[in-house]
């Protein structure tokens, strides 16, 4: 395996099979979760995904908004988006291809744990939304099972060419996200994904599937989410 690449052949050759198994089990959760906190804040109004990927989530969200976009740096991964039907284009996570105040909502999921620069990240979906409207981001949680299993098991294989040492990954405590926040918003709520599942595999075993699902979707919002394995901010822009 490789051990650093740029994250736009990593993404290149992790579309390949990318989708794979992603509408059942432990990804049609937490995708399922991700696009219902997009849903609290982006029904009927106009929302781009940033790092869309194949368009799992932003096709699931594009049911619900007014208008839904999504932009994504590899190429490859927008070929699949496309297929979808999505209205997609190549663009990097800092530096939007849109005007100031050009959508209501900018979310991202298990994508900007992966860009270089988190801040200029988050300055630019804030840039791109309008004032009253609402960024939703994940970190990749430090105080975590999903991280203590990742420490001890390492990196896994995400195609034939590299492995998920290749691309650079930042862990970040519920305390430590807010240093990133952009000038002019404001935290306005929190939840959680993936806080109890250990392991991806029980939830395609029919009865822990039903008693995990269960659990994921009332602790999402419990106190308990600040250990998720990705916790979710909803910032709105007042500014």
């Amino acid at each position: 395996m490789t051990t650093q690449t740029d994250n736009r052949s990593y993404y290149d050759a992790f579309s390949v099979g990318y989708d794979d198994d992603r509408e059942t089990g432990y990804h049609q959760l937490i995708d399922d979760q991700a696009a219902a906190l997009v849903q609290r804040v982006g029904t009927a109004r106009s929302v781009l995904e940033v790092g869309c990927g194949t368009g799992l989530i932003l096709q699931r969200v594009a049911a619900f908004a007014r208008r839904a976009q999504g932009i994504d740096l590899s190429p490859a991964m927008l070929q699949h988006a496309r297929a979808r039907g999505l209205d997609v284009q190549h663009a990097s996570a800092t530096d939007l291809p849109f005007p100031d105040a050009s959508f209501d909502v900018a979310y991202s999921f298990k994508v900007l744990a992966h860009v270089p620069d988190f801040a200029l990240a988050l300055t630019e979906m804030a840039r791109v939304v309008r004032p009253g409207g609402y960024l939703v981001f994940d970190i990749y949680n430090r105080h975590s099972i999903r991280y203590a299993i990742k420490r001890w098991w390492g990196p896994r294989p995400t195609s034939s060419s590299y492995d998920e040492a290749a691309i650079g990954t930042r862990f970040l405590s519920v305390d430590e996200a807010p240093r990133y926040f952009p000038a002019g918003t404001r935290l306005v709520d929190r939840a959680g994904i993936r806080v109890v599942t250990v392991h991806p595999a029980p939830l395609r075993w029919p009865g822990a599937k039903a008693l995990l699902a269960r659990a994921e979707w009332k602790l999402m919002d419990s106190r308990w989410s600040r250990f998720a394995g990705f916790v979710v901010f909803f910032l709105e822009k007042i500014t």
